[in-house]
């Protein structure tokens, strides 16, 4: 079994969708599990619906019928007989009214996750409807029978135990089959999320329960680059990076690939490939358990929209030990990541990802028992296999927050 995923972008037009076969094409003859994202920007417009219906906007209609438009010209572009398929997407998005209109007072991580699941399923059932019209034999699998997941909604947290059991029971009757990213189920039945971008490691936890050959991840970017070209001209590309490299790189936050993909991997040594969508014969970046060795070439990862907190006692006591494992156990009830930290005698400093309704709660928990300030729209620079000339440049003429240098990585937050 070969897992292949397509992000948002690759499918995000007709001409991606019909792409999307050319390379299932070029792999005939394999078996082949196809996982899907929410095409172009559907989960950030989806997003905009469970914000208007949450906080009860009045743009509530006019936010559905983007996702609706969007879906419909796609559909009227990629058919020859849309109509169906058109008559489907209404049903889809009259569930979303329905969804919104059956609210019971659920807490916003659960509720965003009803909805914005919505997003996979479209794209899937889409892309599986045009197999059908050219005859392309397959299956459509409901990712949220096989994934089974905790009630921790938006970072659901994979029951391997229950997840393996599940996927092992995909019969073999088929040679390709379509699934959907992003999305897990509770054991009653409800939707959950692996968290944003998550279909990466959708696709990681297929191909381990069914010792898949390899993982391709589909971009639109000729492999892992040493960073993001849309911030920095013409990044170098790795031809090989290590399980642990990768692993490393992903925390840090480079967006190539979600974090948590790696490990599910390198426990069954499945190689992962990160090609080019549009170039499929290309060598791309191949992940696997060989030792990395260009370390000349670092990667630069830059995370925007960041928060820089400094926690210190009320009192004005020492931050201890103690006070510092009250911190985390905060920040983690809040399902907020520590991207960076920093502590003296008399403050912890923490650096996060930005969400305005998140902090709003997390700062009010920290008040009851500490004082902090905070300092926000900062970026995060993280530079693996770091040269000195290259942290120089990146921090010229920014105001530096923290700094921070171990052997292979260099940390800044900056404005």
């Amino acid at each position: 079994m070969l897992v292949f995923k397509f992000g948002g972008a690759s499918v995000k037009e007709p001409e991606g969708v019909k792409n999307l076969v050319k390379i299932l094409e070029h792999f005939e003859g394999n078996n082949i599990l196809v996982v899907v994202s929410a095409m172009g920007k559907t989960t950030n417009a989806l997003e905009e619906v469970v914000k208007s219906s949450f906080f009860k906007k009045d743009d509530l209609e006019a936010k559905i019928e983007v996702v609706r438009k969007y879906h419909a010209d796609l559909i009227s572009g990629l058919f020859k007989n849309p109509e169906p398929i058109l008559h489907f997407l209404d049903e889809k998005i009259n569930e979303i009214r329905l969804k919104i209109e059956n609210y019971i007072g659920e807490k916003f991580d659960e509720f965003y996750d009803q909805i914005v699941s919505f997003g996979e399923i479209l794209s899937t059932k889409i892309i599986a409807y045009y197999f059908e019209e050219i005859g392309l034999t397959h299956k459509w699998l409901d990712s949220r029978k096989y994934i089974k997941t905790d009630s921790t909604f938006r970072e659901g947290k994979v029951n391997w135990d229950a997840t393996k059991s599940s996927i092992e029971l995909i019969d073999e009757d088929f040679q390709l089959y379509i699934t959907q990213g992003f999305l897990g189920g509770t054991s009653d039945g409800k939707t959950t999320t692996l968290g944003r971008e998550g279909s990466d490691y959708s696709a990681s936890i297929f191909a381990h329960c069914l010792a898949a050959e390899s993982v391709t991840i589909w971009k639109d970017v000729p492999g892992v680059l040493s960073a993001d070209p849309r911030l920095f001209e013409n990044p170098g590309k790795y031809e090989q990076l290590s399980y642990q490299e990768a692993i490393e790189m992903t925390y840090y936050g480079a967006t190539v690939i979600h974090p948590k993909t790696i490990k599910p991997l390198q426990n069954s040594a499945i190689p992962l490939f990160v090609k080019p969508f549009l170039n499929p014969s290309e060598s791309g970046t191949v992940v696997d358990e060989r030792p990395f060795t260009q370390t000349d070439l670092p990667s630069i990862i830059v995370k925007k929209n960041q928060v820089l907190i400094s926690i210190s006692t009320l009192d004005f006591s020492f931050v201890t030990e103690a006070n510092i494992s009250n911190i985390f156990e905060i920040i983690a009830r809040h399902n907020l990541k520590c991207n960076l930290s920093q502590n003296s005698a008399m403050s912890y400093t923490v650096c996060l990802d930005f969400d305005n309704m998140k902090f709003d709660e997390l700062k009010t928990d920290l008040q009851k028992r500490f004082k902090i300030l905070y300092n926000t729209d900062l970026e995060l620079i993280t530079v693996r296999h770091y040269q000195s000339d290259t942290l120089k440049n990146l921090t010229k003429d920014r105001k530096i927050f923290v700094e921070q240098l171990s052997r292979n990585t260099a940390q800044v937050v900056v404005r």
